[in-house]
């Protein structure tokens, strides 16, 4: 199948997997920015609050072109390959599916209200789930076993104190605080201070995923899996504002290999459709609620055999039940 077809393919795909807008549309000049947004992707400076990405010269530049309905408009972007990526040559583009979903559920987080968040206070995140663990038996072979995931996180605000998790009953405080942040420990305040401009954002991202798992690592991953695992992990382990929401939907739309699935279950049950990609034998997925388009959670399933299980199977899902901001550490959300 040539591009071209593959293309109509996918937008006949995604005609049929996304809902109807149950969320505000924008207005024409919100509207009118978005397009010119996405128009300017292939240059110019990169909006930034506060963080800065060092981009790095000579590095080739793949380019995609999707279209994409959504809040009533037809637009086309332009969706570059970001200079701080480096793909394989196999992997295709993110699908026109894909994009057209994930700039959907990008909308939808814009039009969300921003959340109070005082300095002293903390973001709250309740999941529920499970992951598999091996372990070996005593004839030499390996044994499975499910493993709960269920957890409820406090995190500072502004990094300043400790992060509290309850697990089980039980309550645990972080041995170090978040500090300023990281990717790997995001605080609202760190995520507040991502670049809102999709490309610069997966610059970011991108760097840090090429540094501990590309070229040289010994890492298995590659950079561009690494990347989706970030914004996944971003999106589903954290309470941020609504702009950065945004900014990382469209930055995932730029990763190679991403793809949709139609129907897909977290792990509280519920039904969703969900944007995947493919790497090592496994298929990882983020579920968006049809109606909102909010993530519902993640999960990752098997594509073929292997000590983990069998093609077909969850090995892990995450179902995110309750983000937002309270005021202190162990209050909850209603």
């Amino acid at each position: 199948m040539n591009r071209e077809r593959q293309e109509r393919v996918e937008i006949e795909e995604a005609s049929g997997i996304l809902p109807a807008v149950s969320f505000p549309e924008l207005d024409p000049e919100r509207v009118r920015v978005r397009r010119h947004h996405l128009l300017n992707e292939i240059g110019g400076p990169s909006g930034r609050r506060g963080v800065t990405a060092v981009l790095r010269p000579g590095r080739p530049m793949a380019v995609a072109l999707a279209t994409f309905t959504a809040a009533g408009v037809t637009a086309t972007a332009l969706t570059f390959g970001l200079s701080g990526t480096e793909s394989r040559p196999d992997v295709p583009p993110a699908s026109a599916a894909s994009v057209r979903l994930l700039e959907r559920a990008a909308l939808a987080a814009d039009a969300r209200p921003l959340p109070k968040a005082p300095p002293r206070g903390y973001t709250y995140v309740r999941t529920v789930g499970h992951s598999t663990a091996l372990s070996e038996n005593q004839d030499g072979g390996m044994d499975r076993e499910r493993t709960s995931q269920d957890l409820e996180q406090w995190t500072s605000v502004d990094g300043s104190e400790r992060t509290l998790e309850r697990k089980n009953g039980e309550e645990t405080l972080i041995p170090e605080s978040p500090g300023e942040g990281s990717l790997n420990a995001p605080t609202f305040e760190f995520l507040a201070g991502l670049p809102t401009d999709s490309r610069a954002l997966l610059d970011l991202i991108h760097e840090d995923a090429e540094r501990n798992h590309g070229s040289g690592s010994g890492s298995t991953t590659g950079p561009d899996q690494q990347a989706f695992v970030t914004i996944g992990d971003l999106l589903r382990g954290s309470a941020a504002p609504p702009d950065t929401v945004a900014a990382l939907y469209r930055a995932a739309a730029l990763v190679p290999g991403v793809f949709t699935v139609p129907e897909a279950v977290d792990a509280a049950g519920r039904t969703g459709v969900a944007v995947a990609r493919n790497h090592d034998g496994e298929r990882t997925e983020w579920i968006l609620d049809r109606s909102t388009l909010r993530l519902l959670g993640e999960r990752t399933v098997l594509l073929e055999d292997n000590a983990w299980g069998r093609a077909g199977d969850t090995v892990t899902s995450i179902a995110v039940m309750k983000t937002g901001v309270v005021d202190k550490a162990g209050h909850t959300l209603q």
